[in-house]
């Protein structure tokens, strides 16, 4: 956004009927749940807070295997590492490449340059904007060893449908989940599909510890190779802190319920938007149960809904809503010299240019706030050729 705009923008509570739609502002993050205070106060008077080892780390490994259903749960210090290591497991190293989608989290194109493989970038499912099936059978070539597949904005990979392929052409699949801890696919969990998968539990995340992730496996030899890079000397190279790894346990306990909540507030908000010029949820009331929202992916349609992205990003902060554009496609922001295009990339393109990410903290209020928000981007459309007139004479 630029400094004209912004300037601008100041203009918009105004523009928009004189009092935003939500005067008190975006829901804060983390929630104050009472479970986590208790975790600090006891975490004080025992006095375990600053111990490398106090059983808190194990109690959440335990924990997410019994969740999740696998054998092996290894946490570390970030879901960046995470994918790393998860690479690594995999025996993922220099020459091999790596298919994932063009339209994805930005760091996930950077660790496989850690290891020292290629990406090969491919496009992504027009109804979702997630990882396209087709896409990846067209890019798999002589070197290709491994698929990355990472689930974004509620949508989901078809996961039965990738690993059959992998099975067929002998690729090895890592899954990122860290949008989506506990979202179902064909009544599994997401992360339990690949032969590896990936959680963050970042500052922002469903599951929140500031920094952390896992990785999960239902083989041993994965997990062994995996603990082999994590473990040097008798120290974790990248550890998850026990105090981490105890502020998890209770939000762990209420993932199912809190993520029925979100799927139920977001069924509330496309019955809202369906007569929406120009906005679209990457997900409808007749998806598969259940998904997971860390960001609701709304596609736009920026001629349709009558203004440019960033004017409706800015229109909706003013009205109070946390929103923000998706993430940049990689070839668009990577110089071609470090990937290989493994198919044409036309929906990632789109994506780039035309999505905007409602944060999840609001789909844990009242299905009335999601009305709001539904009202909020009415009002921005009604109010279309004020705007743009404001930034004209802007």
């Amino acid at each position: 956004m630029n400094l004209v705009w912004e300037t601008a923008a100041m203009s918009l509570p105004a523009i928009l009927g004189g009092t935003p739609t939500r005067p008190q502002g975006p829901p804060a993050w983390p929630l104050a749940d009472p479970e986590i205070r208790e975790v600090f106060e006891q975490a004080f008077r025992d006095g375990w807070w600053g111990k490398y080892q106090a059983g808190q780390t194990e109690r959440l490994e335990t924990l997410l295997r019994d969740y999740h259903q696998v054998e092996h749960v290894l946490p570390c210090g970030s879901g960046n590492y995470a994918v790393e290591l998860g690479l690594r497991a995999l025996q993922i190293g220099p020459g091999a490449e790596v298919i994932l989608a063009d339209y994805d989290y930005p760091g996930n194109f950077l660790s496989v340059h850690a290891v020292g493989a290629i990406p090969v970038l491919v496009d992504i499912e027009p109804r979702n904007w997630n990882l396209s099936i087709e896409a990846v059978r067209s890019a798999i070539g002589p070197q290709t060893k491994a698929i990355l597949a990472s689930h974004l904005h509620g949508g989901r990979v078809a996961m039965r449908e990738l690993m059959d392929l992998a099975r067929e052409k002998g690729l090895v699949v890592l899954e990122d989940a860290a949008q989506a801890p506990g979202a179902l696919i064909e009544g599994r969990r997401a992360g339990t599909w690949g032969d590896a998968g990936v959680f963050s539990f970042g500052g922002s995340k469903l599951l929140s510890a500031g920094r952390g992730g896992a990785l999960l496996t239902r083989h041993a030899e994965v997990a062994q190779r995996a603990r082999n890079h994590l473990v040097r000397a008798g120290n974790i190279v990248c550890p998850m802190t026990e105090l981490q790894a105890a502020l998890l346990v209770p939000q762990l306990k209420r993932l199912d319920e809190r993520n029925q909540l979100r799927w139920g507030n977001v069924q509330v908000l496309c019955e809202a938007f369906a007569d929406l010029p120009g906005v679209r949820p990457f997900v409808g009331p007749g998806e598969e149960a259940l998904p997971a929202f860390y960001k609701l992916g709304m596609k736009i349609d920026q001629i349709a809904f009558g203004l440019p992205r960033d004017k409706i990003i800015a229109a909706l902060r003013a009205e109070g809503f946390a929103v923000d554009e998706g993430f940049a496609a990689a070839h668009v922001t990577r110089s071609p010299k470090r990937f290989r295009q493994g198919s044409a990339l036309a929906e990632a393109a789109n994506a780039h240019a035309n999505c905007i990410q409602v944060h999840h903290p609001i789909l844990l209020e009242t299905p009335d706030a999601l009305r709001e928000l539904a009202q909020g981007w009415r009002r921005i459309h009604e109010h279309a050729d004020a705007i743009r007139n404001m930034m004209n004479d802007g």
